[in-house]
């Protein structure tokens, strides 16, 4: 039982860190790359619809994305999608083709790029105590219930602060080389 606790904190550990990369994947750190547009919903006939299911997204240049949606009818939502979203950038209709330039980066947007960065990565590493705090509560419970011995109760909460400290390391790496990106580009 207490392994079954441990791989589960192992395993929610895994999805918070993966999600924590699937977000900074989507920061714009000056450099074109098709999953700045993943979080982009286009209007087409009354849907919201992803972007990447409604047309291509290429990277032609390392400064330019281009988008060439599938259904000619749809290069107006798209184009007016692009323009809403929260991502500041400016599209370029070219026929059927959009053209998006992906501009250099301010000191000041890096500043407030590298807060965000930060700011998420606590917001994972409170995730990661939060699953700590799960274990811990399941591990009370078993000695409680005397399912388990005091000293191996004891054995499996060291286990818990080691995966968790080691966590916290792997995510303030990831943090720490997105920042480095996202100065260096």
């Amino acid at each position: 039982m207490i392994d079954e606790i441990i791989g589960d904190l192992n395993n929610s550990i895994g999805k918070s860190q993966e999600a924590f990369k699937r977000d900074l994947s989507k920061l714009r750190t000056g450099r074109a790359h098709a999953g700045m547009l993943d979080s982009i919903r286009v209007d087409y006939y009354g849907t919201a619809t992803p972007l990447n299911q409604l047309a291509t997204i290429s990277v032609p240049e390392p400064r330019l994305l281009t988008v060439r949606p599938w259904d000619k009818g749809a290069v107006k939502a798209v184009d007016k999608a692009l323009r809403e979203s929260d991502l500041g950038i400016n599209p370029l209709l070219d026929g059927d083709v959009i053209r998006i330039p992906i501009p250099q980066l301010t000191e000041e947007r890096r500043k407030e790029l590298v807060k965000l960065v930060k700011r998420m990565g606590e917001d994972c590493k409170v995730a990661v105590r939060k699953h700590r705090h799960d274990a811990m509560d399941l591990l009370s419970s078993l000695q409680d219930e005397g399912e388990a011995s005091e000293d191996e109760v004891g054995r499996a909460r060291k286990r818990v602060e080691e995966v968790v400290a080691e966590a916290v390391r792997k995510i303030d790496e990831i943090q720490q080389a997105k920042e480095k990106d996202v100065f260096e580009n």
